[in-house]
């Protein structure tokens, strides 16, 4: 049985993580967009843990390298929890002239982001953000739970 790879998406899913140049795409193939697979990417790249404390959320985001000022927190569309920034390489005054050339290459740059749903009890104006010693922590506090309903008394009229 042979099969036609063309028919396949991951060809083109690999040809734009790799970053194949356009030429070598197909136009005709439904592939998804740069933009998807950069993002998707800067998602697989920020490693993340999510705890649930008794009384709020805690997100807490690898940032190696990366200062406080560089990070961005928001919620956006209500209930998405997005961080997200980017980890240039250093600068160097004189590129051409200090020597200097990279064997490897192996720690990521470029953007980063994860997005997080919260859930429906997350308290959206209770939310702060720590970064320490390149390990950022996102804390969301919970609602209060909501009070039970006690029963409505009718009063029943004598006829």
């Amino acid at each position: 049985m042979e099969f036609d790879l063309g028919k396949f998406p991951i060809i083109s899913i690999l040809e734009d993580m790799l970053e194949v140049p356009e030429e070598h795409n197909e136009k005709t193939r439904n592939n998804p967009s740069r933009a998807y697979v950069r993002d998707a990417k800067a998602m697989a790249a920020t490693p993340a843990d999510v705890i649930e404390q008794p009384n709020a959320y805690a997100f807490v985001v690898d940032m190696p390298g990366i200062k406080g000022y560089e990070i961005k927190v928001q919620i956006e569309n209500e209930n998405v929890l997005v961080v997200s920034g980017e980890r240039q390489r250093e600068k160097r005054e004189n590129k051409e002239s200090d020597g200097l050339k990279y064997v490897r290459m192996e720690r990521r740059m470029g953007k980063f982001m994860r997005k997080f749903q919260l859930p429906e009890n997350a308290d959206l104006e209770k939310i702060s953000a720590v970064c320490n010693d390149g390990v950022l922590k996102v804390t969301v506090q919970k609602l209060p739970p909501p009070e039970p309903k006690k029963p409505k008394t009718i009063q029943v009229q004598v006829a």
